[in-house]
């Protein structure tokens, strides 16, 4: 492969000398059990809507214009009787499905609620139960909007080359064997390979390669990659339905399709907490026969604290989350986090910057390291290959003052070439300098992992410089403090890219199991079985790795690469920094402590209440002014959930104020 640049002297068409063609609407399939999902989540939110404004009306009616209790009482009326009956069938429906949760309570004290008069009390509980169901499914993603980030990425249109012009047409119209042109940055629509043009394309986000790929006559391109400053002439050898960007879609919708349930903290504690209350509230009934208790009873052990306390620690814990730079799309993964127990990290963009960096620079005898870097970098200023930034980088980091180059050109497949302080400089790759029996090329040193480049000067072997796509400064902390730290068994590195970096990287951050050019297919399969064995955490940023995420028991991305992505995990790392990972863990620690405190401390409570309500000390009345006792230190202790710690992260290399977790 040529590392040489594109050439200086390509014509190019941009994009602003031909009219944006008319995108047709997005097709993406959705699944089966989206549509009834949506339309609960609709129906969940109007409820919730006109249950809000029943409870004001209702009390404007009573306090703001002092009407008799008969007439404040209708909107309430109203209110339970058009949003509490499809919130009773839906737990009717659930009950036939043997689901046992905090919902069922609430449910229980709806019908409990009316048969005491106390409307306002119900109404507050209906408000709760669609309300939650509503943030609940506008905080989840959904498998259309994924699908439908992908196909927008993709073009509407390609452009077929004839003989007399160019032609926009539907991507389904093109065929194998179609000459199509690819404007400098547009994303390829279909497999092909090249056939006129020299340049290069940035295919990262398709194979985890972290660097953009040269392309010259006969260079294979793959559908979704970007193009970059030059035009490419290429000749399809896929449909567009079978191309690799089809194919990852067509993971992504099975990914969605078998994406695991998971089980919420509030509905596990439910489902200890409702059989409990009942037996009780029976056992009082069955014993006293007085069916007052069994209502009293049923009235303090209404379970506010699993249906507030627990969604305000999440809320709390989101809202945190946030001021950090970290979006939270799927508030389960707060709950989930604590229980993973294995990581699989990608590595492009992941646990490493994801563009190339110079890291060496073998220079040939009678020649400085400087002097050679100089002319180099003199001549690289003037050119667009995707490794002259790692090398202009490397000359502003010594200090260099660049001198001017003249002659700058280049040749398709040759490398660069100038005169720099009039001495003659050339840029190419291993293969041209043997090919061109470059003087001295018996010192060129042996093949190595990573990228490199031949530099001769005056026709003869100057240097090889090499590049590595470095790893984050943090990340070797962060991966060994998986296990200490937050109770990882095992750590794995997924990586579409080369076995020799994969492992090369792996050195570098201390992970032992490692698994390299690995397809999103592939990766999908990993991970599913990975998950199947425990609770699993994947770390990614590419488009590559969405199919993994959904299928992982929390899928986190880190940075902004890719709305693909970011629609595909369940939290996401605006800043590019797997410190902020680390504070997303402590903190979906912290929320499930304060969320289990004001949990278990207010059915504790509520549980004591039941106690003097089956022995006849709380009637109805008394019972419920208990309760909103025990609501109001649940709901306060769960507030805590939103106030910044003392310390969030505790990676080596922090400050020592923030070496903690609480």
């Amino acid at each position: 492969m040529s590392l040489s640049p594109p050439s200086l002297s390509t014509s190019i068409r941009g994009p602003a000398d031909r009219p944006e063609p008319p995108r047709p609407p997005l097709a993406a399939p959705v699944p089966r059990w989206y549509a009834p999902a949506t339309l609960w989540r609709r129906k969940s939110t109007v409820i919730a809507a006109l249950t809000l404004g029943a409870i004001l009306a209702s009390l404007l009616l009573r306090f703001g214009l002092h009407t008799e209790t008969r007439l404040s009482r209708l909107p309430l009326v109203f209110s339970l009787g058009l949003g509490g009956l499809p919130l009773l069938y839906e737990l009717l429906r659930k009950l036939q499905r043997r689901e046992f949760g905090s919902d069922l309570l609430g449910g229980i004290s709806i019908i409990t609620s009316v048969l005491l008069g106390e409307y306002l009390a119900g109404s507050i509980i209906v408000l709760m139960l669609a309300g939650g169901e509503a943030l609940e499914s506008y905080a989840l993603r959904s498998a259309s909007s994924v699908l439908a980030a992908l196909a927008k990425r993709l073009p509407s249109v390609a452009h077929r080359k004839s003989e007399s012009a160019i032609v926009d047409i539907a991507l389904s119209e093109v065929a194998v064997g179609d000459t199509l042109v690819i404007f400098p940055h547009d994303i390829c629509p279909v497999d092909g390979v090249v056939t006129e043009g020299h340049g290069a394309m940035d295919e990262s986000y398709l194979t985890g390669e972290p660097f953009q790929i040269a392309k010259t006559s006969g260079s294979n391109v793959i559908s979704g990659a970007i193009n970059g400053e030059s035009a490419l002439t290429i000749r399809t050898t896929r449909r567009a339905g079978d191309s690799r960007y089809a194919k990852i879609m067509a993971v992504m919708r099975e990914s969605e399709s078998k994406r695991p349930r998971l089980q919420r903290l509030g509905d596990r504690l439910g489902a200890i907490y409702a059989p409990v209350a009942l037996a009780v509230a029976l056992l009082a009934w069955a014993i006293s026969g007085n069916g007052t208790r069994f209502l009293a009873v049923l009235v303090i052990a209404t379970p506010c604290p699993l249906l507030l306390a627990i969604p305000i620690a999440i809320i709390g814990s989101i809202s945190l989350c946030a001021r950090r730079a970290i979006i939270v799309r799927t508030p389960a993964v707060l709950e989930q986090i604590t229980a993973c127990r294995t990581a699989i990290f990608d590595k492009t963009g992941t646990l490493t910057y994801g563009e190339p960096k110079l890291t060496e620079q073998l220079i040939a005898p009678g020649l400085g390291q400087k002097e050679v870097l100089t002319l180099v970098a003199g001549l690289e200023r003037y050119s667009k290959h995707p490794l002259a930034r790692a090398i202009l980088d490397a000359a502003k980091a010594e200090g260099i003052a660049l001198p001017e180059a003249a002659e700058v050109g280049e040749q398709p497949g040759q490398g660069l070439r100038g005169t720099v302080t009039g001495r003659n400089v050339q840029i190419t790759s291993r293969n041209q300098a043997v090919a061109q029996k470059l003087a001295g090329r018996e010192q060129l040193p042996p093949v190595a992992g990573g990228l490199e480049c031949v530099v001769a000067v005056d026709g003869r072997y100057a240097g090889v410089l090499r590049f590595r796509d470095a790893p984050r400064a943090e990340s070797g902390s962060f991966v060994r403090h998986m296990g200490p730290k937050h109770q990882f068994d095992r750590v794995l590195l997924v990586s579409g890219d080369r076995d020799s970096e994969v492992r090369y990287l792996a050195g570098q951050v201390g992970i032992m199991e490692i698994y390299a050019e690995q397809s999103p297919e592939q990766k999908l399969a990993l991970v599913r079985a990975e998950t199947a064995k425990a609770k699993t955490l994947y770390v990614g940023d590419g488009i590559n790795d969405a199919p993994a995420m959904m299928a992982a028991t929390v899928g986190m991305a880190i940075g902004q690469n890719s709305d693909v992505t970011a629609e595909a995990a369940g939290v996401v790392i605006m800043d590019n920094s797997l410190e902020k990972a680390d504070e997303f863990m402590h903190i979906g620690r912290r929320m499930r402590v304060i969320a289990l405190q004001s949990a278990v401390g207010g059915m504790a409570l509520s549980v004591l209440g039941m106690a003097f309500a089956a022995t006849g000390h709380l009637g109805p009345v008394s019972g419920a002014l208990a309760q909103e006792v025990i609501d109001i230190l649940a709901i306060l202790n769960a507030l805590r959930a939103a106030w910044p710690p003392r310390a969030i992260s505790d990676l080596s290399g922090t400050s020592p104020a923030r070496a903690g977790t609480q």
